[in-house]
């Protein structure tokens, strides 16, 4: 049961085109805004030339402060972007309330170690859909389209392995806040808390909310070879917050998610572990399906535990 209630005429499936495009619009315009004042900003507080500046978002940067002035214009044009984004859309458009504190209310800590479980199955299990998807090729006739991809894709791992691979403990940190914490809210609070309840009321149908919004979050990323990984974990987070009704679930659950790659990345590259970030086969076909049985019982059990607090809130509506 999610919360996300509105009665406003652009909220009806008369009008969801229209919602969509008011949502898609008012997105990328706070998207654009504030990474031109990230843009604007990184010369004094950086102290990085305008003539380096925009060489930053196309090639690795030999310059010190190059990582941190990336990590700074991501963290505005992203994670902050997606968060403003969804509370404009809430207040001003949909007039719709977050019910915060019925969130906070259903939060449990018996459904947060059952959320440890659940990220567990599904980070063994989305390993082998990991390898799978960066193994897809093409049919015939389809091989220029397939080159482009996996050369953008390529150019995409340069910048990541870039922006990863810390020379610093404060990079290492920044990069938890940035990719972790700011990444984790404000993609969860815009997907998951605005566009899966809206998708939900508009095709009266919860699973295909999930499932449709999670394809969205993924295709955002423009990943074709890490769609599908990315897909499953949209709808981990999507399920998560269908079964308990609180935000707070998936928004834990993504900066884990999301904190977890960061300092693997980290610890292989102190030598402390092995770990590569390009490589897909590294966890065995046992484990992976290990992971599944997991995530299917932990969600099954996170569902029934939550599904008694919400029947018990209408019981007291009801009253």
């Amino acid at each position: 049961m999610q919360i996300y209630k509105t009665q406003t005429p652009i909220a009806s499936k008369r009008y969801w085109f229209l919602a969509f495009l008011v949502m898609l619009l008012v997105t990328i315009g706070v998207m654009i805004l504030l990474q031109s004042i990230g843009l604007f900003l990184i010369p004094p507080l950086f102290n990085i030339p305008l003539d380096e500046m925009l060489g930053l978002f196309t090639a690795p940067s030999q310059n010190p402060k190059a990582k941190l002035a990336l990590f700074f214009v991501q963290g505005l044009g992203s994670g902050i972007a997606f968060f403003i984004s969804a509370l404009i859309i809430a207040k001003f458009i949909d007039r719709a309330d977050f019910g915060w504190k019925q969130q906070r209310a259903r939060f449990k800590f018996t459904g947060l170690l059952t959320l440890l479980f659940i990220m567990l199955g599904g980070i063994l299990f989305n390993a082998l859909i990991i390898d799978w998807n960066a193994g897809i090729q093409l049919p015939k006739g389809l091989e220029r389209i397939e080159t482009f991809m996996r050369d953008a894709e390529d150019q995409r791992m340069l910048m990541t392995k870039f922006l990863t691979d810390f020379d610093t403990v404060i990079e290492f940190i920044v990069g938890l806040v940035v990719i972790g914490l700011l990444a984790g809210i404000g993609e969860e609070v815009f997907f998951r808390g605005v566009l899966q309840p809206k998708i939900q009321h508009y095709t009266g149908n919860a699973h295909v909310a999930v499932w449709l919004t999670a394809f969205i979050f993924s295709a955002i990323h423009i990943q074709f070879f890490g769609l599908f990984p990315r897909m499953v974990l949209g709808a981990i987070f999507g399920y998560l917050y269908l079964y308990s009704g609180s935000l707070l679930y998936p928004i834990i659950a993504h900066i884990l998610n999301n904190s977890l790659t960061i300092t693997l990345v980290y610890l292989g590259k102190l030598d402390v572990i092995e770990f590569d970030i390009e490589k897909t086969d590294q966890v065995p076909w046992a484990y992976a399906l290990f992971g599944l049985i997991l995530l299917v019982i932990s969600l099954k059990y996170f569902k029934e535990v939550h599904h008694y607090t919400i029947q018990h809130e209408k019981l007291e509506e009801g009253l």
